[in-house]
């Protein structure tokens, strides 16, 4: 896909996903940097710091194995070039957050099913972090609809989504 319909592409998707009543209501969203082909996070991620929601997003803890999350409060100071180059919080200014403050999660992915399967880049890291958020938590998943594919094997450790969202549709699961 090129990069201009991407972008476009992510715009739309992250509009309606910011339209969700979950995003709406919820108060502190936990969230990712968006890289390479994947979708673009970014207009989001300032929107829900506009919006004044607490913005909590991932970094990856090498010995752990683990997805640490931290609050970040501006996207330029508080990021830094991370683990395969992925925009991470910088733990020296970022305050460690907890997961059962969360109220919604956008989730990334490689691909999805529309039952909520989700197939990761294969670590589990964001299976084992997501086995420990309150149970109200949305799991809201932005793709492209050529990331749908028709099943998702799923293991009793990974986490569903609750939702999906294309450029094409919702898939509720």
């Amino acid at each position: 896909m090129d990069s201009g319909a991407r972008n476009t592409m992510s715009r739309d998707i992250m509009r309606e996903i910011s339209n969700l009543a979950s995003y709406r209501r919820a108060r502190t969203v936990l969230a990712y940097a968006g890289f390479g082909g994947e979708l673009q996070t970014e207009d989001f991620l300032r929107r829900t710091l506009d919006l004044g929601k607490t913005l909590l997003l991932p970094r990856v803890n090498r010995e752990t194995k683990s997805l640490d999350i931290y609050e970040v409060k501006d996207l330029e100071r508080d990021l830094e070039s991370g683990t395969w180059g992925i925009r991470e919080p910088n733990p020296g200014i970022c305050s460690p957050a907890d997961i059962r403050a969360v109220d919604f999660v956008l989730v990334p992915g490689v691909a999805f099913d529309s039952r909520g399967g989700r197939l990761g880049y294969g670590a589990g890291f964001y299976d084992r972090l997501l086995a420990n958020r309150p149970s109200q938590a949305w799991l809201v998943a932005g793709a492209f609809e050529i990331q749908m594919i028709e099943h998702v094997p799923m293991q009793e450790r990974d986490v569903p989504v609750d939702v999906i969202v294309t450029e094409q549709r919702h898939y509720l699961s």
